[in-house]
């Protein structure tokens, strides 16, 4: 980011940490995707609250942004081999915010499968969790008993702009990789996997580019969407994907699991709008396909008989050109520090919670008052 820019965001960020302080010394685990913006909203967070360390998302991080974050906070990897072993989660914790009052910053629900120890054996204090996406929310949502509050922005009608912002920019991305090949999307037959508020986006934008758009959820209900907005659904995802050329998984969930990858169609491109490891079950093709790089961010996977291309090694293809959805996205992040203000203050029980409309509302304002201008 330019000067201007990143002290017009800072002012922006100084708004909003007046209208939401937080109360009392906490301690913050941050888990991030460390885009170009980043460290600005960081340095937001380090205004009011002790940033413990940044654990990057590692197929998004911006190197410039990364050296700019390491030279403050420390940085550490993440894995989610870390926090599934509730052992390991709770020797880090102890080694990094011992004995502190400590908010954890999620994206994807990284903490959720060691929360219940974290809570019990910690020495310090669990004050909540800020989780930012729905496949997080889902993994939390899961959990029989939440034994600390969990603060899920995913659903907030202020991330709405951002899901369709993100499903526009996944089909940029996808678009510019297959062109590296010589190949274009328009007039071939599409399948998203998933019609939330990020696939609708983007089943929308590939029919706008004159796709022929194939939509599968798991969820009737959502089938029923999507026929009514006039996609086809059929009832099976390998139905789904037999014919389809171009293949968009954006359910978090799974979407293709190893019987999938054997139903693709000769030379379907495959690309997914999160983690590899949330998407799509490429560990069980090891010693089955033969991988091998045709380009830059494109993998081929071969066997005899039968070929198909990963896009971006399986992890949110639009992360390859940034991911940039403008100002749109500093609403969620602002949505964020105001969820990490309400659990210092311990306004909220054990249990999966959303911020008040009201608090929502005067985001939107500072934001428009902001940006409008």
């Amino acid at each position: 980011m330019e000067g201007p820019e990143k002290a017009r965001l800072d002012a922006y960020y100084r708004r909003i940490t007046a209208e939401f302080p937080v109360d009392g010394a906490i301690s913050l685990l941050v888990i991030t995707h460390l885009l170009a913006e980043r460290p600005t909203f960081l340095h937001a967070l380090a205004r009011t609250s002790t940033i413990a360390a940044v654990l990057p998302k590692p197929r998004s991080v911006n190197r410039q942004a990364l050296l700019e974050v390491r030279r403050t906070y420390a940085v550490h990897d993440l894995s989610r081999a870390t926090f599934t072993d509730p052992a390991r989660a709770l020797e880090y914790l102890e080694k990094t915010v011992p004995g502190q009052d400590v908010v954890l910053l999620d994206i994807g629900g990284y903490f959720a499968p060691a929360i219940t120890t974290l809570a019990e054996k910690f020495s310090g204090h669990i004050l909540g969790i800020v989780e930012d996406t729905e496949n997080g929310h889902q993994r939390y949502e899961a959990l029989e008993e939440l034994p600390c509050p969990v603060l899920s922005v995913a659903r907030s009608p202020l991330k709405h702009c951002e899901d369709h912002l993100v499903g526009r920019s996944i089909v940029f991305s996808t678009d510019a990789l297959v062109r590296t090949r010589g190949d274009i999307l328009t007039s071939r037959g599409a399948c998203v996997i998933g019609f939330g508020k990020i696939g609708r986006s983007i089943a929308h934008t590939l029919r706008a580019h004159d796709l022929r758009v194939t939509v599968f959820d798991s969820d009737p209900v959502k089938r029923v969407q999507a026929r009514s907005q006039g996609f086809r659904t059929p009832s099976s995802c390998t139905e789904a994907i037999r014919d389809a050329e171009l293949v968009l998984c954006a359910t978090g969930n799974l979407a293709l699991r190893q019987g999938h990858f054997e139903a693709l169609r000769n030379g379907a491109y495959v690309a997914s709008v999160t983690s590899s490891e949330d998407e799509l079950e490429l560990d069980t093709l090891d010693g089955l396909y033969q991988r091998a790089p045709v380009g830059d961010h494109l993998t081929r996977y071969e066997v005899t008989g039968h070929y198909f291309y990963v896009l971006a090694e399986g992890g949110a293809v639009n992360f390859v050109h940034g991911a940039a959805v403008g100002s749109y996205i500093h609403l969620v992040q602002a949505e964020i520090l105001a969820a990490t203000a309400a659990l210092s203050r311990g306004r909220y029980d054990p249990g999966l919670h959303e911020v008040p409309s009201a608090v929502r509302q005067t985001i939107a304002q500072v934001w428009l008052d902001h940006f409008e201008r």
